[in-house]
């Protein structure tokens, strides 16, 4: 069982990324799709949630209106599109899958992100 996130890197304010994340050895569409990030010294922040049964993506004010979070379960695939990225974007990016029912959850590895000039 495994998440794979990928897409991060450097970038300068006002740019985009977008970041993916594959599942294998398991079937995303049975888990709440969530984004998370971590910067130094700072707690792990949720950033975005896309639920089992689709219904609107939710995403905190720090982040709303720049970021949105898409799943593709045919490819077992959640995406993070990142618009107008800011300094404060700075952090690892981890994805994290959640069982709907079960609440058992796996968590990705993490990519970086770093905006920066």
């Amino acid at each position: 069982v495994r998440l794979v996130e990928s897409g991060g890197g450097l970038v300068q304010p006002g740019g985009s990324l977008r970041l993916s994340c594959t599942a294998s050895g398991f079937f995303i569409g049975s888990y709440d799709m969530k984004w998370y990030r971590q910067a130094p010294g700072k707690e792990r922040e949720l950033v975005a949630t896309v639920s089992t049964f689709g219904g609107t993506p939710t995403y905190p004010d720090s982040v709303k209106g720049r970021f949105t979070i898409s799943r593709d379960n045919a490819k077992n695939t959640v995406n993070l599109q990142m618009n107008s990225l800011k300094p404060e974007d700075t952090a690892v990016y981890y994805c994290n899958a959640r069982h709907s029912i079960t609440l058992s959850a796996y968590w990705g590895q993490g990519t970086q992100v770093t905006v920066s000039s």
